[in-house]
């Protein structure tokens, strides 16, 4: 695993390693988000499988608070058969489907496939080129990409032709955490954050899948599978989101690497939401409709921070309300854990980007974080708006007549609100940061983060016309646009904060 040490060197170590070092490392080391989070899973499903874990929520607060050992997962390892942990075991490779053993010479591609980010939507019906690249990849990465599979792989079409297996393996069914955030705590070292996202279990840990293979009772692919569900949390964690299999071959130094995969489609868990979507955000969408936070191609995970602080406000059991009850001794401005949100922005079955978050969080502090991100989201919003607005007014001043084919180029020109949302997110989390910091009410600090944003956004506004040629409908379009943009500051609608009044009574409601 990549890991990053205290003294902020990246090392690749052994899983035993990693638990025997938890207390020395400071974090995971993935080369994306989602490959963070799916080897955070991994490691998750490790402890339960060898039974540390908490038994119930006090045991859970001793374990945070009291730093609970995690060497004994190291000990469970090194009791555990190496066939268990070998990649390329000729009858059970690990985290893979043995079953596809005859298919991978015939219907195998290049690597390219394995990594979510560069296997576009599997199939490529319209260019294969880029599949039949066989540049291997290391086996430690293709495991690792193998992992962000199982648990973020988008539904689409397997390119998997002429098998013996049943239509319904090219069928791809989405990863557990595809059409969702995945909400992470993290804490000062490795072995913290695995504590904080631990939860109790009465019973058994449940068993950790290591391979497709002939012991287990996996699905069929002659016909649609009916949910299975998950025998406890191990299984969970480290469940076959895709029937998978890699060829090892030898690297140009004598390393082990991957140069070809096949990838079929996986099990359809059953899942409950009380049990099984413990770090779900509750989020309410424009129409009033309850779902679960998301990654979104049009709304950056921060414009929604308010939602993970609500979430704790409002919870009565499960993550969000042990991270509230967690006890907290202010020491100095140090914010002791942060919240890592990760979701996978995808259109239809085409990965398009990661879209991730980190905001501070302090136990007790949830209501002026809430207030402090809902607020700073709302102000946002708004200039954001405006800049829309103003970008209309002046395009309409000197293109009365535009073409239609020029109009979104046209208006481009004078849109400043790409540019204002790059600087207000950095803005955004500094406010966070200061409101958990000083542990007061962020009235003051949202008075001088509204001022601020509003400068940014009036500068950046009157920036769009310096590249325009001076002449009278130009003059005459940024008078307009400068125009509407400080009447609107002082406008019913503006939040309160821009208008230089104190923050309503209801603004904290949730």
């Amino acid at each position: 695993m990549r890991v990053v040490t205290e003294d902020g060197e990246q090392e690749h170590l052994p899983l035993s390693a990693v638990f025997e070092r938890a207390e020395q490392l400071s974090a995971f080391d993935g080369t994306t988000p989602g490959e963070t989070v799916a080897v955070i899973e991994y490691l998750l499903a490790i402890c339960f499988a060898a039974g540390v874990f908490p038994r119930n929520d006090a045991e859970w607060r001793k374990w945070v608070r009291g730093k609970r050992d995690l060497a004994p997962v190291a000990a469970w390892l090194r009791k555990r058969p190496d066939t268990e942990w070998n990649l390329f075991d000729p009858q059970q490779p690990l985290g893979q489907a043995d079953f596809l053993r005859e298919d991978l010479d015939r219907c195998g591609v290049g690597p390219a496939q394995l990594v979510i980010e560069q296997a576009g939507d599997y199939a490529q019906l319209m260019d294969h080129r880029h599949l039949e690249n066989e540049e291997p990849l290391p086996a430690a990465e293709a495991f690792r990409a193998m992992l962000t599979q199982h648990q973020f792989g988008l539904p689409g079409r397997a390119r998997i032709s002429d098998n013996d297996h049943g239509a319904a393996l090219t069928n791809l069914i989405g990863g557990r955490l595809q059409s969702r955030v995945r909400v992470v705590a993290l804490g000062e070292s490795v072995a913290e954050t695995l504590r904080l996202n631990l939860y109790p279990v009465r019973g058994s840990g449940g068993r950790l899948n290591t391979t497709w293979g002939p012991k287990t009772e996996r699905r069929e692919f002659t016909r649609r599978p009916s949910g299975r569900t998950p025998e406890g949390p191990a299984d969970l964690h480290s469940y076959l989101g895709r029937s998978v299999l890699l060829r090892p071959a030898w690297g140009p130094d004598g390393e082990i690497v991957v140069d070809r995969v096949i990838i079929g489609s996986g099990e359809l868990l059953t899942l409950d939401p009380d049990l099984h979507f413990e770090d779900a955000v509750p989020y309410v969408k424009a129409n009033g409709v309850l779902t679960w936070l998301a990654a979104s191609p049009t709304r950056a995970v921060w414009r929604d921070a308010h939602a993970l602080y609500g979430a704790v406000c409002t919870a009565q059991s499960g993550f969000w309300y042990r991270l509230g009850q967690l006890p907290y001794e202010r020491l100095g401005f140090e914010v002791p854990y942060q919240l890592w949100a990760v979701g996978m922005v995808a259109k239809k079955s085409l990965p398009v980007a990661w879209s991730e978050g980190c905001y501070p969080y302090a136990p007790g502090m949830e209501q002026q974080l809430y207030l402090a991100s809902r607020r700073g989201s709302d102000i946002a919003e708004y200039l954001a708006r405006v800049l829309g607005l103003a970008a209309w007014v002046a395009f309409d001043t000197v293109y009365p007549r535009p073409n239609p084919n020029d109009k979104d180029r046209l208006l481009a020109r004078f849109d400043a609100r790409t540019d204002f949302w790059q600087s207000a997110e950095e803005r955004f989390n500094d406010l966070l940061q200061e409101t958990a910091a000083h542990g007061s009410n962020p009235d003051g600090l949202l008075l001088g983060y509204a001022a601020e944003m509003r400068k940014t956004a009036h500068v950046l506004l009157d920036g769009k016309f310096d590249s325009l040629p001076a002449r009278d409908l130009v003059t005459e379009a940024k008078i307009k646009a400068l125009d509407l943009f400080l009447r609107r500051m002082t406008h019913d609608d503006a939040p309160v904060e821009l208008r230089g009044e104190g923050v309503r009574g209801d603004a904290g409601a949730y």
